[in-house]
């Protein structure tokens, strides 16, 4: 990738633009970083080395000011905004921070897409690849910037990523060796439209990808089901509902491998860590993705056993005087909310809200409504949950002024064998940075209110 003398601007001083700046400038672009925000709430901005003529910052600028040949967007940056838009119809390439990172670099690259199990299937697929013993790097959407962590790979590493519609609707010839596509369900609505176009974002995983590499699709989700046919690479189904005579599903409590009928048998459930059927969804589609690497089953199911989860997804707080806490503040939409519903038999104390991402909540009410024992509303999106649990019937929930508030009123409801869960159904941006940052101030709340756990 020839980026010598090349007029580059980044959008967004975040952790992704920061890194491609470092990058850009180890390339030698000529780099140019806007950010709307003022410098004083931008950690970092001054420390990657650019001059305040190449920083245009606490203003959205005019395109005559930064117009450049490549224009890198960072995740949360709309291209919607209107001098990117003038850059785009002058020529202006888009791409986004992992297109930087992963274009024409050598190591093979495994990317993970999904509306959820992201984050618990890159982690996986992580921990799984090491034990090739090939230089292994776990980046993207996952909170760590690829364009920080790739230099020192060659053709002999592996890179795991995980990439969000945000990241992967402004690639242009990133390859993925295997890609993979868990589920598709209304999720950023708000920024997309549409979920043909939500879906249609996701699915550029598998844009470049040649006849030798490897999709692997979940075989009970029609949307994703359905895209088989149009995919250049070689498919590979999962299903952890149904038996599949090619491919990776659940026999009994048996996790199995089939081909062409040919069934072998991998493991039994029961001795997996992860909780919850829908974590079936990422340990399937894992471990077809690591079958690629070549690993044993051996050396899968020695993984698998040993792999706990990640945190911030129906991650174990504690036990508090019987009442056990978890923190999936990472389930930022209702389908990943319903997910944590039903992982628990136990009664439920629900902390639910923040801001919406344009998706209804009549749906996910009807499930709260059979799973949940008190529901806790908080956030910008409290009252449109309200709304819709008065309209299917809830009869125990109750609104909280600010964060801490409701983590108190959940205890308050809480009884000994309950499970108080906070699993929002919504970002975190109208009250927190991010979701890692509002699950860490739930778990300080929580342990503040008790002294030591009993587990």
């Amino acid at each position: 990738m020839n980026l010598e003398a090349k007029k580059v601007l980044i959008v967004g001083a975040g952790r992704s633009g920061l890194a491609a700046v470092k990058r850009l400038k180890a390339l030698g672009a000529r780099v140019k970083l806007t950010d709307r925000q003022e410098p004083d709430k931008l950690k970092g901005v001054y420390e990657v080395g650019l001059t305040e003529g190449q920083l245009i910052l606490g203003r959205i600028p005019e395109w005559d000011e930064v117009q450049s040949e490549i224009v890198v967007l960072s995740p949360g940056v709309s291209p919607a905004l209107p001098f990117i838009q003038v850059g785009i119809s002058q020529g202006a390439q888009i791409w986004s921070e992992v297109e930087l990172a992963l274009r024409d670099h050598p190591a093979f690259k495994i990317g993970v897409t999904g509306t959820n199990g992201k984050t618990t299937t890159t982690t996986l697929i992580g921990e799984l690849a090491k034990k090739t013993g090939r230089p292994t790097i776990v980046a993207g959407n996952i909170g760590v910037a690829l364009s920080d962590q790739v230099d020192e790979l060659n053709d002999r590493g592996i890179v795991v990523a995980e990439l969000s519609s945000f990241q992967l609707e402004h690639i242009d010839s990133l390859h993925m060796n295997v890609g993979i596509l868990l589920n598709v369900t209304p999720d950023h609505l708000d920024r997309h439209g549409t979920i043909e176009n939500y879906l249609a974002a996701k699915a550029r995983i598998f844009e470049n990808q040649r006849a030798e590499d490897c999709a692997i699709l979940n075989w009970d989700d029609t949307r994703v089901r359905e895209l088989a046919s149009h995919l250049k690479g070689r498919v590979i189904f999962f299903s952890p509902t149904s038996f599949l005579e090619n491919g990776y599903s659940v026999q009994g409590d048996e996790l199995v491998s089939a081909e062409k009928g040919k069934i072998t048998p991998i493991m039994n459930r029961r001795e997996l860590l992860l909780r919850g059927n829908h974590n079936l969804e990422n340990i399937l589609a894992s471990i077809a993705a690591v079958r690629e690497l070549g690993l044993s089953w051996e050396q899968i199911v020695q993984g698998l056993q040993e792999f706990k989860g990640v945190e911030h997804r129906q991650e174990v707080v504690g036990t508090y005087e019987g009442i056990l806490y978890i923190n999936d503040s990472k389930g930022t939409n209702p389908d990943a909310a319903e997910k944590a519903l039903y992982a628990f038999a136990e009664p439920i104390v629900l902390i639910a809200g923040g801001k919406n991402k344009g998706l209804d909540f009549h749906d996910f009410m009807k499930i709260v409504k059979e799973q949940v024992k008190s529901l806790v509303l908080v956030g910008a999106a409290a009252d449109e949950m309200e709304i819709a649990a008065q309209d299917v019937g809830i009869q125990r929930y109750l609104r909280a002024r600010t964060f801490e508030e409701a983590v108190e009123l959940a205890i308050a409801e809480a009884k000994s064998g309950d499970v108080v869960l906070l699993s929002p159904a919504c970002t975190s941006w109208d009250m927190f940075k991010s979701y890692e940052e509002r699950g860490e101030f739930f778990k300080e709340l929580v342990r503040r209110h008790y002294r030591e756990p009993i587990f």
